[in-house]
Formats: C-alpha cells, structure tokens, sequence
C-alpha cells in the first residue's frame, strides 16, 4: 500500500463519524486509511465511506488495513504498511458510553470519581501509537481522540508528540457558535476542560457549578449558563458534534492549509483551547488579555481538584474523590505512578474494571 493522507484508527462510532464527514466534506483529493481488527466492520466503513463520497462528490478515496493493536509491534507494522501523513487515533480498550451506563461497581466509580478512572485505559493503545511514530523517525501528525485533556499529557510525559485531540472543548465552542444567543458570522473562543461538558447535559435550570469561559467578538460572556440556555446536550456522548469537529482541522493538516478553531490538549496541555494551525504546526489562539500561563492554570485546575495530574516530571497522581475511590480498592495506587509504568498499572485497572463490573 502507498502512503496515505489520513489514518483513522479504530473502527466504532467515534472513528465512523470521522470518516463518514471526511467524505461528506474533502475539498481536494484525499486518501483515508481505516485500520481495524474487526474485517466486516472495516468492510462497511470503506463501503459506506466511499459511498458517501460518490454521493456528496468529494474527491476522497477509503480503503482498509487490517490490525489489532493489543499485538505487540502492531502499532509499528500499522504504520509502515500505510505511511500516513496524519494519524487520528481512535482506538480504545474503553468505550465513551461508560458515561450513559450504570448498573454496577465500575459505572458508580466513573460517575462519582470523574471520567479520569478511564485515563490509563484510553492511553494505552494512543501511547503505543506514539511511540511507534517516535521509533520511526518520520514526520507524522497525531491526533489522540481518546481523553485528550489528560492522556496527552501522558503521552508526551512518556517523550512523544501529539498534536491535539478531538471533541470536548470543540463540542462547546461550536454549539455556542450555532447558538441563538451568538450573532451570525461572530467570532466565539472558549476554555473549556472536558469537566464542564456535563453541566450542559443537564436541564438548564439544574446546571451548576464552574461554567466554561467564552469570548463573543473578543468580550468575554458574563453568565455562560444564562446565555446559553438554549443548548442541551445528550446524556451519551455527542459523537455527532464531537466525531464531526476535527475533521475540518484534519484536512487542513492533511492538505497543507492554514485552520482556525479549539482542540483539547494542543501539545499536551491540559485541557481544551482556541488554536490557530499554520505552517503544519498548532499554537494556542487565546483572546486578547489572556496570557498561555492563565490559561493553563485555568484548565489544570479542574483536575488538581478531582481527576488525574500528570506533572512535567512524569508522575501520575489521582486527585480529589477519585483518589480516595481508587484508594479504597487499590492502596498502592494512593502514591501514584510514574508514567513509564503506563502498562503495568493498566494491567491492575483492568483487574480492577472487570472485578467491579460483577457488582452491583
């Protein structure tokens, strides 16, 4: 196979809505790559795929690679069998529907600690990814779609790059944007950490709590909440909004074009933020009066308080109540981890996952 533009890995909901927009949307011919374990999945992808780009006539083109990346040296094959230029990894040994499920121990866990529980899970296959990208030694975008805000940091504390995620931040920059509250063709910019999504799930008249910061035409919205009113998000995640939103600025890397809009964890900051892509290289956007260090701070706030803190020398350490959930079940846990010791601790939590979720 020759190189291609994009490679999507995974094959559920997340990665479908990528491509299927892809399609929908490619100004200039593009080549996409779905890689997969799953044969009949990838079979309907490209199929639908290729469909929807003879039917919205768009230049783009789908084929598959087959691959499961819990195999060693999987990640490595991955890539040197289709040679992309960006990847958008969206693979995951924990699906985001966790956050609509309940019903047992784990679900409890993940509802009352905070959606961090699930960090080391969705950082396993993106960490292998990356350093399958560093070992080869080749320019390579990556796109980690799994828990950006705290797994990029990750990543990059384990000596990798990572361009940025997908969703979250993007979710509520792009629903206020379409809000009736925004005027036409405005300018909106917004902080948001992946915590204050859960707020706007809930009626209007029930949210609560830290509200994300947004910018209309450059001055900053007194009352988010009450602005805002009008916008209700699913209880399941909103993979319509979220799948959708980094496929504008995955062209734009794929293609060489310049691209404005908001990612979460941009070169592993915590957290989501307005960006500005050019020259192939990502840089904070941030509206005028708000320094990089505010912003930081501003967002690495919400997990310091309850979640997971990656900090610059590589530890790991749960916060707040989901600290004192995981160290009811695993003391050892209670210290933290370094990063480097990723594999073996999501080996326990997988113990862990499979032991709650056998209780009620």
């Amino acid at each position: 196979m020759s190189g291609c533009d994009i490679l999507i890995s995974g094959t559920g909901g997340f990665a479908a809505r990528i491509a299927f927009d892809i399609a929908a949307t490619a100004p200039a011919p593009v080549s996409v790559v779905i890689a997969g374990r799953n044969a009949q999945r990838l079979d309907w992808l490209r199929t639908a795929a290729n469909a929807r780009a003879r039917l919205f006539g768009t230049p783009a083109r789908f084929t598959t690679h087959s691959v499961d990346l819990l195999l060693p040296g999987a990640s490595d094959g991955m890539l040197e069998a289709t040679d992309p230029k960006v990847v958008a990894q969206a693979a995951s040994i924990q699906t985001s529907q966790v956050i609509a499920q309940s019903g047992n121990a784990w679900t409890r866990l993940v509802a009352e600690g905070g959606l961090s529980a699930t960090a080391v899970f969705q950082a396993l296959l993106s960490s292998r990814v990356a350093a399958a990208i560093t070992r080869r030694g080749r320019p390579v975008t990556l796109v980690n779609c799994g828990f950006p805000d705290v797994v990029n940091g990750i990543i990059m504390a384990l000596g990798h790059k990572v361009a940025c995620g997908m969703g979250n931040v993007a979710i509520l920059s792009n629903v206020f944007g379409g809000s009736a509250a925004t005027p036409a063709g405005a300018e909106v910019k917004v902080l948001a950490h992946y915590q204050n999504l859960a707020a706007w799930r809930k009626r209007p008249q029930e949210r609560e709590g830290r509200a994300p910061r947004v910018w209309i035409d450059g001055e900053e919205v007194a009352d988010v909440f009450g602005t805002f009113a009008d916008i209700q998000l699913t209880p399941e995640p909103v993979i319509e909004i979220s799948g959708a939103s980094g496929v504008p600025m995955l062209l734009a890397m794929a293609l060489g074009r310049e691209w404005r809009g908001h990612v979460p964890g941009p070169n592993g900051l915590p957290g989501g933020y307005p960006v500005r892509l050019s020259g192939g290289e990502l840089a904070l956007d941030l509206p005028d009066g708000v320094s990089q260090e505010e912003a930081v701070s501003w967002n690495a706030s919400f997990e310091a308080a309850n979640g997971m803190v990656v900090a610059p020398d590589g530890h790991i350490a749960f916060t707040g109540v989901l600290l004192e959930k995981m160290g009811q079940y695993r003391p050892s846990l209670r210290a933290g981890f370094a990063a480097g010791e990723l594999e073996a601790v999501c080996e326990q939590l997988l113990e862990l996952r499979s032991e709650l979720m056998g209780r009620p």
